[in-house]
């Protein structure tokens, strides 16, 4: 091709405004995007190869993707118009089921079962999946952890408080419980649990003095003196 990958990097944003065929906007977390139909690739080569140069600067392009956009460039205008028309579509959804696949290990039930069902479907599932189904099966997944989380009664009176404003909340309160409230709700539990063991008729002078370091640390030695330390001392 003509133009070097250093100019096309220059002048996609010059020729941007031309494109006929639109570069896909790409999800932060997977390429979930869908490409042109052939009927839109109507561009010259030039305004085509930088397309693709801008695909391939997008930092949310996959590895398929950016793979098979770098053939297209190295290719024929007929490689670049394929690329294009058929080819990112494939590329994209290759990437979409190794992006899937990475989630079934560590993923909770309901985003396992979604995932699962989106493996066995269509390009267009995967793409569902991605977009908004795997965030939903999150949510199922953490209203169940918060609920299990209720019903364990070693969770003290913090962590059933914020548990409960959790439920009661959106999605993003659920995720933000999990994700830092549960750990300062334990370390209130855990405070106040020490404060009782400190007020204790007799306490040793050891206990005393590791409940007092416990109280002054973080919310993971709290945990741990009240778990572990408490009895080893």
């Amino acid at each position: 091709m003509k133009l070097t990958r250093a100019a096309l990097a220059l002048t996609a944003g010059a020729l941007a405004p031309a494109l006929l065929l639109a570069t896909p906007s790409l999800a932060a977390a997977a390429p979930v995007t869908v490409a042109a139909s052939a009927s839109t690739v109507v561009g010259s080569d030039t305004e085509n190869a930088v397309a693709i140069a801008k695909i391939l600067a997008d930092p949310a392009s996959g590895r398929a993707v950016k793979r098979e956009a770098n053939k297209a460039l190295d290719g024929t205008p007929a490689d670049r118009v394929a690329f294009l028309t058929t080819g990112l579509a494939k590329a994209q959804d290759e990437d979409n089921l190794v992006t899937i696949f990475k989630l079934l290990p560590t993923g909770g039930r309901a985003v396992v079962r979604e995932a699962n069902k989106a493996l066995d479907g269509t390009p267009a599932d995967r793409v569902a999946f991605l977009a908004t189904g795997l965030a939903k099966a999150q949510d199922e997944d953490n209203l169940v952890t918060i609920v299990k989380l209720l019903a364990d009664p070693a969770s003290g009176k913090a962590v059933k408080r914020e548990a409960n404003k959790a439920l009661d909340g959106t999605a993003l309160d659920r995720t933000a419980f999990l994700k830092t409230g549960l750990r300062l709700a334990r370390a209130e539990d855990d405070r106040v649990e020490v404060v009782r063991i400190l007020a204790r008729p007799g306490i040793s002078d050891g206990l005393r003095a590791a409940a007092e370091k416990a109280l002054n640390g973080t919310p993971e030695e709290l945990r741990s003196f009240i778990t572990v330390g408490q009895y080893q001392v």
